[in-house]
């Protein structure tokens, strides 16, 4: 069977490498906006999503993030491989599907970004990050209660080469009963 979307969700691959050049500002909109029309438990709706891109503030908070995460991984890397752009995702720890949540606006952002030519790739450790001091006082700068639980966050921006080709699926992945 051909369709786009199939297309789109067989061919997104995560990006581990960006080129440095910015995303255009509807670029990132759209994906934004897509992540804002994920499912969620009930439709409440409780994930936040932060974008950080802005030009001014991008480096000092992009700084605080890359350090942040790797401390919380324990490796003195770039967690988020030089993207340009970072989109966190955060949500109500009160929801019961806040985790699940998260994860349906983060995969519903990063196949918006494929759709459009952008790359991505999920970045864990936002949980552990939203829970330290540091990661606190990020929230509160920000205006949002400390009580966010960090879901994951994407690398966004354009692949600084080609696109990595998929692996075949595993045997046994799909079980009809």
């Amino acid at each position: 069977m051909e369709n786009k979307m199939l297309e789109l969700l067989k061919t997104r691959r995560s990006v581990r490498s960006y080129k440095p050049e910015q995303i255009a500002a509807q670029e990132l909109d759209a994906v934004l906006e897509a992540g804002t029309y994920a499912p969620t438990g009930m439709g409440m709706q409780s994930p936040v999503i932060v974008a950080v891109q802005d030009a001014q503030t991008r480096q000092a908070v992009m700084d605080r993030l890359t350090k942040l995460n790797a401390a919380v991984i324990g490796k003195d890397v770039d967690p988020y491989y030089g993207a340009p752009t970072i989109v966190l995702v955060l949500a109500d720890p009160e929801r019961g599907t806040c985790v699940e949540d998260g994860a349906c606006v983060l995969c519903n952002m990063m196949n918006a970004a494929h759709s459009l030519g952008l790359a991505s790739c999920w970045i864990h450790g936002e949980r552990e990050m939203f829970q330290l001091p540091e990661g606190k006082a990020l929230l509160r700068q920000w205006g949002l209660p400390e009580t966010l639980r960090g879901v994951g966050s994407i690398a966004l921006g354009y692949a600084a080469g080609p696109l990595p080709q998929p692996k075949p699926r595993k045997e046994g992945y799909i079980h009809k009963v």
